[in-house]
């Protein structure tokens, strides 16, 4: 099992340029929103065709154009048998859960054989008993699962979610989670997965492509791209809240214009580094001056059930920098020049936690920094 895509597509001021390749694994599609993530997977499906470019699955050319001529090759929809499970379910209202489930089964298989692939997975999926039910009839997660059950029904080239979980609340996301589990479980070739959420991403996938700005700036398996990110993209896809620009300052050192302090690192800084990253957790506090460690005050407190989130101002910087602009690029230039620090709060006295206007000491450990040259 195979998918190789290299494609162009241009769509006003956006330019998709993607190129990667898959097994039989999960490969996610993490990036932000109108990255081009949605556009890829589509355009594998046949539903959008790009300006140029390959799309091969096992072997079999779906589509094939060089820039600026006729396709060679554009295959249908139909043709390619491909899964695309979209947000909303896409199930349809008319047909009764048995039907949709049936609905991918191509005219070709015989009526027999097609009953006994809808009861399976209606089977698999914990649907048995709602085969005449209509989807207005049915709960998000039911409609889900329907949708999933079509999916293997239809036994396609290739599996692809995009973010399937993004309208669901907390509880009846980790329940449907297990239902992918079982999708995943069943089906041997390439699954992509697209989603905005490392932790999702984590879970399911085998390796993540890091999509930034229509193009793939990495690729790496889940554990990797957390411990060791490649890219700018990369370090906030992951969940580090903490990017800035930096400026190599010396062999072990840079400069940090926003923040405007200097940070020792613990390996070599790169020539051409662009970007130094710290997650907030490995932010501890210090009791004073020493390597890395920096005097700040708490400007902004926010509690989560089990941590308090901190925004902290640098109050030794070496400039005066001064914001400038409208109310959201004030915003924006308040944050980017503030550390985002987490603590625990479980089993802690709330007068042994920081509080907006404290003054206090932070270091931040010269192993934990990632530095990225894109």
């Amino acid at each position: 099992m195979s998918l190789s895509v290299d494609i162009q597509r241009k769509l006003g001021a956006f330019d998709l340029q993607v190129s990667f390749d898959a097994g039989a694994e999960t490969l996610g599609l993490l990036g932000a929103s109108g990255c081009g993530k949605t556009l890829t997977m589509r355009s594998i499906a046949g539903i959008e065709t790009p300006d140029a470019g390959k799309i091969v699955v096992d072997g079999t050319v779906f589509f094939d154009k060089a820039s600026g001529r006729r396709a060679r090759v554009n295959l249908t929809p139909q043709q390619r048998k491909t899964a695309l499970l979209f947000q909303n379910y896409m199930l349809f209202p008319n047909l009764t859960v048995a039907q949709n489930v049936a609905a991918g089964i191509g005219r070709d298989v015989p009526a027999a054989e097609r009953d006994a692939a809808v009861m399976r997975e209606l089977h698999r999926f914990g649907l048995s008993g709602f085969e005449r039910r209509y989807p207005a009839q049915l709960s998000g997660g039911q409609q889900q699962r329907v949708a999933l059950a079509r999916m293997l029904a239809a036994r396609p080239s290739i599996l692809m979610l995009d973010e399937p979980f993004s309208a669901l609340d907390a509880h009846l996301k980790g329940v449907l989670e297990q239902n992918l589990v079982s999708l995943f479980d069943a089906f041997s070739g390439t699954v992509l997965y697209v989603s905005h959420d490392i932790d999702e991403a984590v879970r399911f996938c085998d390796r993540i492509a890091v999509v930034d700005g229509g193009r793939v700036v990495e690729v790496d398996t889940a554990r990797s791209l957390i411990d060791d990110p490649q890219s700018e993209a990369g370090i906030k896809l992951s969940g580090c809240k903490n990017c800035t620009p930096a400026v190599r300052a010396g062999e072990r050192e840079v400069f940090l214009p926003k923040w405007g302090v200097a940070v020792r690192t613990g390996k070599p800084v790169p020539e051409n580094v662009r970007y130094l990253g710290v997650r907030a957790r490995y932010i501890v506090r210090a009791d004073g001056p020493g390597e890395n460690c920096f005097r700040m005050r708490v400007d902004r407190a926010s509690d989560s059930r089990f941590e308090r989130s901190l925004l902290l101002a640098f109050l030794d910087r070496c400039d005066d920098e001064t914001a400038e602009g409208s109310a959201a690029e004030d915003e924006m230039h308040f944050l980017h020049r503030h550390l985002f620090w987490r603590v625990g709060t479980v089993d802690v006295a709330e007068s042994q936690l920081p509080h907006v206007g404290d003054e206090l000491w932070v270091r931040i450990d010269p192993q934990r920094l990632y530095l990225v040259t894109k």
